[in-house]
């Protein structure tokens, strides 16, 4: 074992009522805040408070740089001296996005990985809060954000420690009222940022306790969360999965999951999660092939082994690929055809993917020829 590190929000607050810190917390930040919500910003606006709110700024849908322009410029207009971020992970990659933009001289495009300058960006952004209304991934605690460029269909991170919240407060209560289908995505990408940093190749031992402690909340609790949504407990175990996935991506690479998804967002402009749950099995399926066939002795597949125990009882690793084939059913979770992938798309989609940051943390390389066929297979 090498060295390692290890970064996170500086303060993390989580139970039921959690979100009744956030006057306080916004109080001890600043004089006024500038606020980042979900399509509907008055469905928690009853969290505010009394938090001195100097602007509002609604996301509609999937963040994109063009988003973070308007927000940002909003922002500084305003007055304000934080951001709060009260929603899914959207928006919490939006209000992450605003805090250090906000100071920034850059076009947000310059500061873009794969496709930007990848100019660094400064050392130190406005205090943000994060309120996460869902439970997914983990966006709270993660030191990246998200958006979608238009112009070169794809979504790409902007990525710095300076991005970490500064609180996070994790609420499962503020996720009772999320949709099944919603409940169902969102647990599914937290499921993946589990799974991923447990098998990742750049793990270590905090992230591997971290991540099975969260894939093991996820796979007892997410059915019954999405079958009966008023269950706190199931909620907050999914609360749990999504706050630990996050820790746990935040400080080791993810995997091919991600680095598909981050290119098939932006050719199809379907949610994070929906893809993220699309792509789950038929990865994970690769990934234990591949490694039988090429690297029997890498400690991924000892992972999938503990996460097949989790979700299963049983040791092998395939077991777990046949768990995740029943749970993608039970669910009704769409394959990549109906999220908009056209079979034309999929050569292009390699090619960009193999080229993610992602991809660098996945246990094994997939080869051209056998991300095609995650490709199929998940369509």
């Amino acid at each position: 074992m090498g060295s390692f590190t290890f970064a996170t929000a500086a303060d993390i607050r989580f139970g039921a009522g959690a979100s009744g810190d956030l006057d306080d917390l916004s109080s001890r930040l600043g004089r006024s805040a500038f606020v980042v919500t979900g399509t509907d910003p008055d469905r928690f606006r009853h969290l505010l408070g009394d938090v001195d709110v100097a602007a509002e700024f609604a996301l509609q849908g999937e963040p994109s740089f063009d988003d973070a322009r308007r927000a940002v410029e909003a922002a500084r207009r305003s007055g304000a001296d934080h951001v709060i971020g009260v929603g899914g992970g959207a928006v919490l990659d939006l209000a992450k996005a605003v805090a250090i933009l906000a100071v920034s001289e850059t076009d947000p495009l310059d500061h873009a990985e794969v496709i930007g300058g990848g100019a660094p960006l400064p050392e130190r952004g406005w205090p943000w809060i994060a309120v996460p209304t869902t439970a997914g991934t983990g966006s709270e605690v993660t030191s990246n954000a998200v958006l979608a460029s238009e112009e070169h269909r794809v979504k790409v991170s902007l990525r710095s420690p300076a991005m970490l919240a500064t609180a996070a407060v994790v609420d499962p209560e503020l996720t009772v009222s999320c949709p099944p289908a919603v409940t169902a995505s969102s647990g599914m990408d937290a499921l993946t940022q589990c799974l991923e940093p447990m098998t990742s190749r750049m793990a270590n031992p905090l992230v591997d306790a971290l991540a099975l402690a969260g894939w093991q909340a996820g796979t007892r609790s997410l059915v019954r969360a999405v079958e009966h949504g008023d269950d706190l407990d199931a909620r907050t175990d999914m609360a749990l999965c999504s706050l630990l996935g996050g820790l746990s991506l935040a400080n080791a690479k993810l995997g091919a999951v991600h680095g598909l998804a981050g290119v098939l967002g932006g050719v199809t402009g379907a949610a994070h999660g929906a893809i993220c749950a699309a792509l789950l099995r038929d990865v994970t399926a690769a990934n234990i092939a591949a490694l039988r066939e090429r690297d029997p002795g890498n400690p991924a597949l000892p992972a999938y082994e503990l996460a097949a125990v989790a979700a299963t009882g049983e040791r092998e690793a395939e077991s777990l690929v046949g768990w995740l084939d029943e749970l993608r059913t039970l669910l009704g979770i769409q394959g990549l055809t109906d999220l908009g992938l056209a079979t034309d798309d999929h050569d292009g989609v390699v090619e960009a993917a193999r080229r993610a940051s992602s991809m660098k943390g996945n246990p094994i390389e997939l080869t051209r020829d056998e991300l095609l066929a995650v490709l199929q297979a998940a369509s």
